[in-house]
């Protein structure tokens, strides 16, 4: 490839996903995209090569609607990012932290600065996101609004950090997956390796206990579970799993027969390499 790749991502230049693109692939070109499914969409009308987009959050939990989204988007999963993610309060050059009064930013970030705001007397203003309130800031002429994003945005847009680090909790950190056209799987007999994948179990009683046991009796770890409605119905759901291993390892092919067996479709949305970050955690 004679160019760089392009990387999209959700949201403005400078938000917590720009950087996360940067991590990632350090010497790509990003494309900003209003909302997820732009971004899905540019990479399956080739505009883009990659989509990073953010699934968690250790503080405010599973991003809204990206669970849905994914198996819809016609991508696949093919690795995932762990971000560390710092919130500064950032404003026009000279302004002191005394004088501000009020902090834009998105719904998750205010509330991870919740206590840092409260005791500085500052009044939050909701942003549709981090990176846009450091744009808004920046093009605004009141010295009394500042912004609450990253460093890059800071730099992007001109402003002055006037305090750092502001979030409530150390270690905030954000999920993120990358999503491809086509799958790229790791080999077979490849340590560390995780499979996504959804799946909605049949309408009889305990289906989904007898669907989980085969992950048990196989000594499958689980690494993630969780549920989403699906068509509207508050009677159908669907069950997003990351779990370790790779679909042609015994124990897991005898897992995935089993979760088939009992489930109405089973789906797999990708197989790819643990992050490190995995493996640095304490078990």
């Amino acid at each position: 490839m004679d160019r760089p790749l392009q990387i999209a991502f959700q949201g403005e230049l400078g938000a917590h996903s720009h950087m996360a693109c940067l991590d990632v692939f350090p010497d790509s070109e990003v494309v900003p995209c209003p909302a997820f499914e732009d971004c899905f969409q540019e990479v399956r009308g080739g505009r883009a090569d990659r989509a990073v987009i953010p699934v968690d959050n250790s503080a405010a939990g599973r991003v809204a609607d990206i669970h849905r989204l994914l198996p819809a988007s016609g991508l696949h999963i093919i690795g995932e990012h762990f971000a560390s993610i710092t919130h500064h309060l950032m404003a026009p050059a000279g302004t002191t932290l005394a004088g501000i009064r009020q902090a834009a930013s998105h719904f998750h970030a205010l509330s991870q600065c919740r206590k840092f705001l409260q005791a500085n007397g500052i009044e939050p203003f909701l942003f549709e996101d981090t990176a846009g309130a450091a744009r808004h800031v920046a093009e605004g002429d009141s010295r009394a609004q500042a912004a609450i994003a990253s460093e890059l945005a800071a730099e992007l847009y001109g402003l002055e950090i006037v305090a750092r680090t502001i979030e409530d909790d150390a270690g905030n950190t954000t999920r993120f997956l990358v999503l491809g056209p086509e799958s790229i799987e790791p080999e077979a007999d490849s340590q560390h390796t995780i499979t996504s994948l959804v799946f909605r179990v049949r309408n009889i009683p305990a289906a989904l206990y007898k669907a989980l046991g085969g992950f048990a009796t196989n000594r499958v770890n689980m690494l993630k579970l969780e549920s989403f409605m699906v068509d509207r119905s508050f009677a159908s759901a669907e069950f997003y799993a990351d779990i370790e291993g790779h679909p042609e390892h015994p124990n897991v092919a005898l897992a995935l027969e089993e979760l088939g067996f009992f489930s109405r479709s089973v789906r797999v949305l990708g197989v790819y390499p643990a992050s490190k970050f995995r493996r640095d955690e304490p078990a």
